[in-house]
């Protein structure tokens, strides 16, 4: 009896296991983009075989993949017109292609010309920018797909009305999953933002570290990374969310999905937050508990976010396990037993760990009660999409100057293009066409994204070359190829976005194994290898001399961004603190447009570090902004954090106060864009900072917390104004401020 009970169990556990596997293949955030390539796919194999036409393969299968690479994440609504714009395009570029290809001289012409075109189409909006890479990815495999051509005569319009075919059928399956599927991406793009939440708070504690010799400024790296992270979680999930909330007439489906997104805004400003520069608490507080309980709480907090990530991504109830509230109360007995030791070091800043403790003490409120229903009644939503073709055609307009990265991408890509074809003409015609595919895909708008992707790019292919040869000498039967067309096509969505040398390996085994479906697929394997070489280093070669990144990228303009909505966000902060706290709309675009420029920023200094020409002493003006960014969101962040209406004499004290650091920071914006020297008052400032300090101990509660602030936002002037004199040439004097 015992031997069947143990049997039973056995199998119970083995059975849970299987479905707790399954479960988490089920819930991966590409799994319904896997299953969609392949019953779209497998819809192709079908029909072709039905028809017994191999040669109708290949372009509905392209038509597939770059339908699949055009999707965007909207609601049915939205992806519906997206389809119809998608269809259009990819009509009239096929077509395009397909009457200019037998006339070398005008297709040399149009190529270029039409890359730019569609490349610059991105700046109007992220859907635009995914609907215009696919259609020149869906030009270059009509190029393909008319010279591996091996039938007979067959009419110019054939082939792009295959691609076409194969880019409706993935687009109407497509749209009939996002209808029965409403909620899925939302709790995804969630789950996405709570584990960037995570990552984020892990990395804001390793500030805490209660050790002298912390490597401060490669924690700030690391925190800076986690932050753009973050932002970009939070800009997909509001995409998520705007698309799915228009239109509606009851929101209360999303409703609980707004207020989880609510809740993150409110946990990354409180996450952002600086309270005091942290190796003075460190300093002063060494021989104590209270750095490392903070740095607990953080974490703590940072797995409660993870935790409600795997519920958001499982479809699960997240459970409070009560870790936060107990490491909330040791931080409370260390601060109290602290506080009785009087004559230990530290006592002047215990009320600086009075406001830090609040801050974390809300935050694991926040992160625990996530989702529920709270008193803000704001829940509107900014549409960042553009609402008419004017508005279009003046977002494109902006960015049509070599300051601008999207159009320094697109002339160096029309550029490659252009070279790119100009080598396959005098290499070899017929197959040379892989060369454009190589450099479209490989050349980024970077100089350190660019050097990866051709590395994965050219290692991915070489795997998946080796990978098909072997594949179709152990099965030459046509059937089975079939399967691994469908297979490797999965392969390669799946893992696109997180490890693209396994895509690259993918698509190479489906381009090699379609291809042997109508013809020889072992003619294609060194064609394939040579010319995806010369492409990436194409790519790479027009990187290196075409408006260099490093010359054109001016990073002081990227740090004037950033000022002006710091300054805007500044005086949305104190109107706040004039009628109370309310999350309404316009807070929160100020808040967001303020976190956007900080993680622009943070990217900008990144990819200008992995730039060859980033190891210079312009390096050392790049971490100093980035440092300098850091502080004045953080200053910026605790404002926000605590945000509680002042009295009225109290905020009438503090206006002059943010009105001069507001005014300091546009004119420091400005003098960057102009390069020449930004004007500063001295005399007031001076005059300012001996008020707030005689303001800050004669307060308790936020006034003398909005108070400290606003004084170490002025002792970051100083530097900002330093930082500025380099990155325009000019001389400048300095005022110091006297703490």
């Amino acid at each position: 009896m015992m031997q069947f009970m143990a049997r039973d169990q056995a199998h119970a556990t083995l059975a849970g296991m299987r479905w707790f596997r399954l479960q988490r293949v089920t819930t991966f955030d590409r799994f319904a983009d896997a299953i969609r390539v392949f019953v779209a796919l497998l819809g192709v194999i079908v029909y072709s075989g039905l028809r017994e036409d191999a040669h109708q393969l290949i372009p509905l299968m392209l038509g597939v993949i770059a339908s699949a690479i055009a999707e965007t994440d909207d609601g049915w609504r939205r992806r519906a017109r997206a389809l119809l714009l998608t269809l259009i395009c990819f009509s009239g570029a096929a077509l395009t292609v397909e009457a200019l290809l037998d006339m070398p001289w005008a297709f040399a012409l149009a190529l270029p010309a039409g890359t730019f075109v569609l490349i610059m189409l991105g700046a109007a909006s992220g859907r635009f920018a995914t609907i215009g890479n696919a259609t020149l990815l869906l030009s270059v495999y009509t190029m393909i797909g008319v010279t591996q051509h091996t039938g007979g005569p067959k009419a110019f319009w054939l082939e792009p009305l295959l691609l076409v075919i194969g880019a409706a059928w993935y687009g109407v399956l497509a749209l009939a999953w996002n209808a029965v599927f409403v909620h899925r991406p939302v709790r995804q793009s969630l789950a996405r933002l709570y584990t960037a939440l995570d990552d984020y708070l892990v990395c804001k504690s390793w500030l805490f570290e209660p050790v002298r010799d912390l490597n401060v400024a490669a924690r700030r790296s690391d925190l800076a990374h986690a932050n753009a992270r973050v932002v970009g979680a939070l800009n997909d999930t509001r995409l998520a969310l705007v698309d799915r909330l228009a239109g509606r007439r009851s929101r209360s489906a999303m409703a609980g999905n707004l207020r989880l997104y609510m809740a993150a805004q409110d946990i990354h400003e409180r996450t952002s937050s600086a309270h005091y520069p942290y190796q003075a608490l460190t300093e002063a507080f060494f021989h104590s508990d209270l750095m490392f309980r903070c740095q607990r709480l953080l974490r703590v907090i940072g797995a409660a976010c993870r935790t409600r990530a795997a519920a958001l991504r499982y479809d699960e109830a997240f459970t409070d396990d009560g870790r936060a509230a107990a490491a909330v109360a040791d931080l409370d007995a260390a601060i109290a037993h602290r506080r009785t030791m009087t004559d230990a070091p530290g006592a002047a800043l215990l009320y600086a760990m009075d406001d830090v403790a609040d801050n974390l003490r809300d935050l694991a409120g926040r992160a625990a009660g996530a989702g529920e229903p709270g008193e803000n009644s704001d829940t509107a939503l900014q549409n960042p999409l553009p609402q008419s073709p004017m508005e279009i055609w003046r977002r494109i307009r902006v960015q049509l100057n070599p300051a601008s990265a999207r159009f320094r991408h697109a002339l160096r890509l029309a550029l490659a293009m252009w070279a790119g074809y100009l080598v396959l003409l005098a290499v070899h015609p017929a197959q040379g066409y892989w060369i454009l595919l190589t450099t479209m895909l490989v050349c980024q708008p970077d100089y350190g994204a660019t050097r990866t992707r051709f590395l994965q790019r050219v290692g991915g292919t070489v795997a998946g070359l080796v990978l098909g040869w072997a594949l179709l000498r152990l099965f030459p039967s046509p059937e089975v190829q079939l399967l691994l067309i469908v297979a490797s096509g999965v392969v390669f969505f799946a893992a696109r976005f997180r490890r693209y040398f396994v895509a690259a390996t993918g698509i190479s085994v489906l381009v090699l194994v379609s291809f042997n479906q109508i013809g020889n697929g072992f003619d294609l394997i060194w064609p394939r290898f040579i010319d995806t070489v010369i492409g990436g280093a194409l790519a790479a070669v027009v990187m290196r001399l075409v408006l260099p990144d490093w010359r054109e990228r001016e990073l002081h303009h990227r740090l004037a961004d950033a000022l002006l909505a710091h300054a805007a966000y500044l005086r949305a902060l104190f109107d706040q603190y004039r009628v109370g706290r309310a999350d309404d709309l316009a807070y929160r675009i100020a808040r967001r447009d303020a976190h956007n420029a900080d993680a622009a920023v943070s990217t900008h200094v990144a990819t200008a570090l992995a730039d060859p020409r980033g190891a210079r002493s312009d390096s050392r003006e790049a971490l100093a902004v980035l440092a300098c960014a850091q502080t004045l969101i953080g200053h910026l962040s605790t404002l926000g954090a605590h945000r509680e209406k002042l009295a009225e004499n109290d905020a009438a004290a503090l206006d002059e106060a943010v009105g001069h650091i507001a005014e300091a920071l546009d004119h420091v914006a400005h003098g960057l864009i102009r390069s020449e020297p930004a004007p500063f008052d001295g005399e007031a400032a001076a005059r300012i900072y001996d008020h707030l300090a005689r303001l800050r101990p004669a307060h308790d509660g936020t006034t003398r917390l909005v108070a400290g602030q606003l004084q170490l936002l002025l002792d970051e002037l100083p530097e900002l104004r330093r930082i500025c004199a380099r990155l325009t040439g000019q001389a400048t004097d300095i005022w110091i401020p006297r703490g």
